[in-house]
């Protein structure tokens, strides 16, 4: 997801201040978009809907949206930040402070742990469709939620992992005999494994275990037809 420069800008002026009682000619004015405050109100609008922001029009205030926030205290929903793509088979980057959006999810999915040390990374690629996290495999689309505070994995862990600044998710095991870290892919392809060396360690990163995976809905095609004609 490739976010517009204004809706980057916004969201930077929101980390020091709060546009609190602002016109939107006025914000405009901050962002260097005066003479189109229509064009503003379209990308506030298009913030709030990826869960970016939160416009509060009884007490005219824009929010940043912080990780976990949920404006019901009484809702067992939970917020999740969603901070790009991992590879299955081959590595694409992701970075955590490139937030696309929030994933609204039940905390009874997750189980009790702590929201400020969970994300999600959607998946790509098809080298983890036979895993098998909680009885849910990984295939492109899926989402898969993250634990930042597990960084030192078991043996069969599932883990997100980035080697020379590129992410990709595999199944992790501990070869202390040959000193080695071994990635493995499950796949009804053959996809060879990832070897590291313990002395290699500068270029490989745990970034956290895999503790759920979000499947991707799977539409049935006649549903889609019929929702085309709605």
């Amino acid at each position: 997801m490739i976010m517009h420069d204004l809706q980057l800008k916004i969201l930077k002026l929101l980390e020091k201040k709060e546009f609190d009682g602002l016109t939107l000619r006025e914000i405009g004015k901050k962002i260097g978009e005066e003479k189109y405050p229509q064009k503003v109100k379209h990308h506030l609008l298009q913030l709030e809907k990826k869960g970016l922001i939160y416009i509060d029009k009884i007490n005219k205030k824009i929010i940043k949206a912080d990780r976990g926030l949920n404006r019901n205290v009484n809702s067992n929903l939970i917020s999740l930040p969603i901070v790009g793509s991992a590879s299955c088979g081959f590595a694409t980057v992701f970075a955590d402070e490139n937030i696309e959006g929030y994933l609204k999810i039940s905390k009874n999915i997750i189980g009790n742990k702590d929201i400020k040390r969970l994300f999600v990374i959607r998946a790509v690629g098809d080298s983890m469709n036979m895993a098998n996290v909680n009885g849910n495999n990984i295939e492109e689309g899926d989402y898969v939620v993250v634990d930042l505070s597990i960084n030192e994995p078991e043996n069969n862990d599932y883990v997100l992992s980035t080697i020379d600044q590129f992410a990709n998710i595999k199944k992790f095991f501990r070869d202390d005999k040959n000193k080695r870290i071994i990635l493995y892919s499950e796949s009804s392809k053959d996809y060879p494994p990832i070897c590291i060396h313990y002395d290699d360690y500068d270029d490989y990163y745990v970034s956290g275990k895999i503790i759920q995976v979000i499947k991707k809905p799977k539409i049935d095609p006649g549903f889609e037809g019929i929702a085309k004609n709605l």
